[in-house]
């Protein structure tokens, strides 16, 4: 998860979290929160335990979550675009998860706080559509990832 942020950092916004997220969520779900605790870990360590590190504790997690109640058998025509949405979605809230944190650690006011929100919305807009494309590879990648699992026999 790390490495691939780290690729596509050339994009702004635009990055394979979300779908690795759900990806693992999928395949390994209560035991998915090793590789995103592990990834936020490891952006804490390199980029630095700043105030833009502690929204990261809870908004991957809120992914997980959303992708831990969705049905597990769901049929591939279904799959696809339910998850798809799933991660845009998730981009498009980016900002506006990440608001509660902001306000609590910089004192925002309500009026404050929305006006930090919509003047995300932009940039969490570009970030849904990345999170769109990059959701199209959530079902072929879990199969995959699935069948190595069960042919380890670790499944």
């Amino acid at each position: 998860m790390y490495c691939s942020k780290i690729l596509m950092e050339w994009a702004p916004n635009i990055h394979l979290l979300g779908m690795l997220t759900m990806t693992y969520t999928i395949v390994y779900r209560k035991k998915a929160l090793y590789p995103i605790y592990t990834y936020i870990l490891l952006n804490g360590l390199f980029a630095g335990f700043s105030a833009w590190w502690i929204p990261y504790l809870y908004i991957w997690t809120v992914l997980w979550g959303v992708t831990m109640l969705l049905p597990q058998n769901m049929p591939k025509k279904v799959a696809v675009p339910v998850y798809m949405l799933v991660c845009g979605l998730h981009g498009l809230a980016f900002g506006t998860l990440y608001a509660p944190a902001q306000a609590l650690m910089f004192g925002l006011s309500l009026k404050g706080t929305i006006a930090w929100i919509v003047a995300g919305l932009p940039w969490d807009a570009v970030h849904a559509l990345g999170n769109l494309a990059a959701g199209t590879l959530i079902v072929p990648l879990s199969f995959l990832l699935n069948k190595i699992e069960k042919a380890s026999g670790r499944l």
